[in-house]
């Protein structure tokens, strides 16, 4: 009957609108609320009787669907805290909870932004107990390679506060300058030996003992000398020995012309570096190479012989002593990356962005949360700042994305409706009434 589909239409107006009110409110509920997605609620008629001229017609009413706009991007907010995480463009953080975890099944969940500090264990997650996942780098500080399409290779980001870390010198750099009256004949001038620090495997510090002996003829300058190296942690005992000959030729006079190797390790003339056995592992010193050159950017040009008088001009070396942590940050490709009291900087995790073909199809959950759906797509790996995604903004916070403005307008708007629903059950009310009262 058309007027029981009338009943039934202003009923399903108060349900719709019942739905977009409740989205409403949750939206202005959420309005300060970091990362968070607005619900859109939209309506759509249904049709019972669709044929003209039929003299009657059914009310079919109307049917609400409601869409998380996980797609708008929020503004970003600064903060205070390095590990407080956004993202500037497309992409999600890559996240798991902490029960799950412990549980050994942990499903991938993906969040925009997040406030994370280490807890008692050092595992890096926010006060709701996510954690923050992803790739952890080698010794060296390289990525391995992981899968794209598979958190198999991610593990929980952990930092501990109190690790203290060596960084062994496997680089040291001689800038010398030997006399070149001391290897006249007659001179019977000795140079003072040369120690230079380095740091050993496990942090301690260790020296090359390095000595120049002179190579005196009976007539002439021969500007030759013997360089011996003795490593300190291996008892004094001598890794290297090397005859040095100078050029005196106009132009290149003073740059080194050859090194002979007597013992030890072999001379790289292209580099200008011979390679050293000391206690622990290889080392490479650069000493220059022929001409002046040592070949290596940033390095000294080496050892040379001029005028009368030793001098050390420059010694470099890598590594330092053992460093205690003092702040962990995350830079915009996603490196985690912490820095040491001593100066000290080491790669440790990688966090990729998540992407999926269509983030509206995700499943909303609590936290701010997304996971995988058959409407969103496959999700895929990326490093921040390539392919589609955007880059990782530490000391930043996303922002709501509810206009509470916009809502409270919504709200007006939904009231009148449904008020209006309302009236046109009570007037069903009253017709029906009439009806039954033809009859008395």
């Amino acid at each position: 009957m058309t007027i029981s589909s009338s009943l039934s239409a202003g009923v399903a107006g108060l349900n719709a609108n019942a739905t977009r009110l409740a989205a409403i409110s949750d939206n202005i509920a959420n309005s300060g609320t970091y990362g968070y997605k607005r619900v859109q609620t939209e309506f759509a008629s249904l049709v019972i009787t669709g044929s003209s001229g039929s003299g009657s017609y059914s009310a079919g009413g109307v049917r609400a669907s409601t869409t998380r706009l996980i797609d708008e991007r929020g503004d970003l907010v600064g903060t205070s805290n390095a590990l407080d995480l956004a993202i500037a463009g497309r992409g999600m953080l890559p996240v798991a909870q902490q029960v799950a975890l412990e549980d050994g099944n942990a499903p991938l969940l993906m969040t925009r932004t997040g406030s994370f500090r280490p807890d008692p264990d050092g595992v890096l997650k926010t006060d709701s107990g996510l954690v923050l996942m992803g790739w952890a780098a080698n010794p060296d500080g390289t990525i391995p390679p992981a899968p794209r399409d598979s958190i198999s290779g991610m593990v929980p980001i952990v930092v501990n506060t109190n690790q203290m870390v060596a960084n062994p010198t496997s680089q040291i750099g001689l800038g010398v300058n030997l006399p070149a009256t001391y290897t006249v004949a007659g001179s019977t001038a000795d140079v003072p030996p040369l120690s230079v620090e380095y740091f050993g495997n496990l942090g301690t510090s260790e020296a090359l003992e390095v000595t120049f002996e002179p190579i005196v003829p009976a007539t002439g300058a021969s500007n030759q000398w013997t360089m011996e190296i003795r490593d300190s942690a291996s008892g004094g005992a001598l890794i290297g020995e090397y005859t040095l000959t100078f050029d005196d030729t106009s132009g290149a006079g003073g740059t080194l012309a050859s090194v002979a190797v007597v013992s030890g390790g072999a001379y790289d003339p292209v580099a200008g570096t011979v390679s050293l056995a000391v206690a622990g592992g290889p080392m490479t010193v650069t000493i220059g190479s022929p001409g002046g050159s040592s070949g290596s950017p940033g390095e000294p040009n080496g050892i040379t012989q001029l005028s009368d008088t030793f001098v050390p001009l420059a010694i470099t070396k890598n590594g330092s002593p053992v460093g205690t942590l003092t702040k962990v940050e995350i830079d915009q490709s996603g490196y985690v990356n912490a820095t040491y009291d001593t100066g000290l900087t080491r790669r440790l995790y990688q966090v990729p962005l998540v992407d999926v073909p269509n983030p509206n199809g995700l499943l909303s959950l609590n936290n701010q949360t997304y996971q995988v759906s058959p409407n969103s797509g496959a999700f895929l790996l990326w490093d921040a700042g390539s392919g589609p995604t955007g880059t990782i903004e530490g000391f930043s916070r996303e922002s709501s994305k509810t206009d509470v403005a916009a809502e409270l307008t919504n709200l007006i708007q939904t009231q009148r409706a449904y008020s209006s629903n309302a009236k046109v059950i009570q007037t069903v009310d009253e017709m029906l009434q009439e009806t039954t009262n033809i009859k008395r």
